[in-house]
């Protein structure tokens, strides 16, 4: 079921994915990871995001996420992490900050959708588990889920989980 994040729904568990324009492979380097996941760790400490899962891909991300504020936290999470990965490019591959250069003089790291879903039943929120963990598996980068270290399935990972009751 698609779902767009209104005010009423704002409290729901959510599938998001955030996606880098025009799909650019914008994560594989100079600890562009570490950005994303420091932000949601400080999502989680400061701002009550539960995280249930997720995964970092090279050009975008999956979560399943709860928040008092879903609308404020992707806000938020975008703002945050576009200034961010702006100053890394900035130190390290200046030459890249064109191509996410607005009509307006801005920058926009971002595409504009979310593409949200809210998570109604069990049966969907396992589907989207399973798509998650899977990910790096389709795309070549592991061969098992649990190998990613920018996933929920790694049991290792620096971002905790929330469980569900």
């Amino acid at each position: 079921m698609k779902a767009v994040i209104h005010k009423e729904n704002k409290n729901l568990t959510y599938f998001l994915t955030f996606t880098v324009k025009n799909w650019y492979c914008l994560f594989d380097r100079n600890n562009r990871f570490k950005i994303l996941s420091d932000s949601l760790k400080y999502f989680q400490e400061n701002k009550g995001l539960k995280i249930y899962s997720f995964v970092f891909m090279l050009n975008h991300i999956h979560l399943i996420v709860q928040s008092d504020n879903v609308i404020d936290f992707v806000r938020d999470f975008k703002r945050w992490t576009s200034r961010k990965i702006k100053e890394d490019l900035m130190e390290y591959e200046p030459e890249v900050l064109k191509l996410f250069l607005d009509g307006d003089g801005n920058y926009n790291f971002w595409q504009d959708t979310n593409k949200p879903e809210i998570i109604e039943s069990e049966k969907f929120f396992m589907q989207k588990l399973n798509y998650i963990y899977n990910n790096p598996v389709k795309k070549d980068y592991v061969e098992v889920p649990e190998n990613w270290k920018w996933s929920s399935a790694n049991e290792n990972s620096e971002i905790k989980i929330d469980g569900i009751y």
